[in-house]
């Protein structure tokens, strides 16, 4: 009787502890965005405290931004092929030296609203995934932006004409054949290294977003913002194929939901931020938190076009020549996704 009520107990006390409780936890190394992207990195934290629980997975998991742990943004795409790590958020954009056909989802000028941006990465998910998965052995469970990329100079720039000369940060081809057109001197820069560039002096200007520019304190380096836009600055967190193997089919659809909500709470953020954050770089009173002095010029209604005109003239050109290089279809599949979402056709 008593070994009975014993074994009665020890059930009952097994159910009430959660199903993941009973199993070995899965380890699962996880790097963020660089840490002076604050409000991305507070989301990235809060979402993989509570993964485990969402998902009802044992996770054993180890979470750092990159420049704490030395990591450089180009490298991401090795670092999850090698196993070095099991998800990584990825700056796209700066991956395309390893893969051309990535910097397609936000050609520069391509894109220029979040509206436009949401219908390019729609039509061009599946294909990029699948190349992904081709190349580098890796899921893309999020596809997100910081928001539209404008340009934050410490010299007057008050539309296209005046970065003629100028050394702006680049940081993808595309941007970097555009501001070529232009006439300025693009200068590759990853995001942890623009701050002090501008402090020096080593380039005038900076393209980034308003809520990056304004987290990563620019407004401390820069006197002027050109709120052109000319990107979304896409993004994405990524799980390698091991990484993804040691979960069940149920396990993987949880995960994928997970991750979901969180690509969804990042497309929010980023239409809410930019308002926000441009007031306080301007420091106008509606700007509950620090404000900086910059002056925010309108654009001139020449440089809308001027961008458009770029795009066909060397924005496509580029992106045909360096992707078909790698990969001979790269510009039709790129032609029947987001090209055909967005209206473009490379020749």
């Amino acid at each position: 009787m008593i070994r009975r009520l014993a074994l009665a107990a020890a059930l009952l006390c097994a159910a009430a502890f959660p199903a993941f409780a009973q199993t070995a936890p899965i380890p699962l190394r996880a790097v963020g965005h660089f840490s002076a992207n604050t409000h991305q990195v507070e989301i990235e934290r809060a979402f993989y405290a509570r993964l485990p629980g969402e998902t009802g997975i044992n996770l054993a998991i180890t979470f750092n931004p990159m420049d704490q742990i030395g990591l450089q943004a180009a490298d991401a795409l090795r670092h999850l092929r090698s196993g070095a790590f099991d998800v990584m958020a990825v700056l796209i954009g700066q991956t395309s030296r390893d893969e051309p056909f990535f910097d397609g989802l936000d050609l520069i000028g391509v894109s220029t609203n979040v509206a436009d941006l949401e219908k390019a990465v729609a039509a061009g998910r599946e294909a990029f995934d699948k190349r992904l998965q081709d190349r580098f052995g890796a899921h893309a469970l999020a596809i997100w932006p910081f928001g539209p990329q404008y340009f934050f100079c410490n010299a007057p720039v008050r539309g296209v004409a005046d970065l003629r000369g100028l050394k702006v940060r680049s940081y993808t081809p595309s941007m970097t054949a555009l501001l070529q057109h232009w006439g300025a001197i693009p200068v590759t820069l990853q995001f942890s290294e623009v701050y002090p560039a501008l402090q020096r002096g080593l380039v005038a200007c900076g393209v980034t977003s308003a809520v990056s520019a304004y987290t990563g304190n620019w407004g401390e380096v820069t006197t002027h913002v050109l709120p052109l836009s000319v990107a979304g600055g896409i993004q994405g967190h990524f799980m390698s194929a091991a990484a993804w193997r040691r979960f069940s089919p149920p396990q993987q659809q949880a995960i994928a939901a997970a991750f979901r909500k969180l690509e969804n709470e990042l497309w929010e953020f980023a239409k809410v931020s930019d308002a926000q954050s441009l007031a306080c770089l301007e420091g106008r009173p509606d700007c509950t938190t620090r404000r900086f002095a910059n002056v925010i010029s309108p654009v001139p209604a020449e440089d809308d076009a001027r961008v458009r005109e770029a795009v066909s003239a060397v924005v496509l050109p580029t992106f045909r020549d360096s992707c078909n290089r790698i990969w001979g279809e790269c510009a039709a599949v790129w032609n029947r996704t987001v090209g055909a979402a967005r209206g473009y056709a490379i020749p």
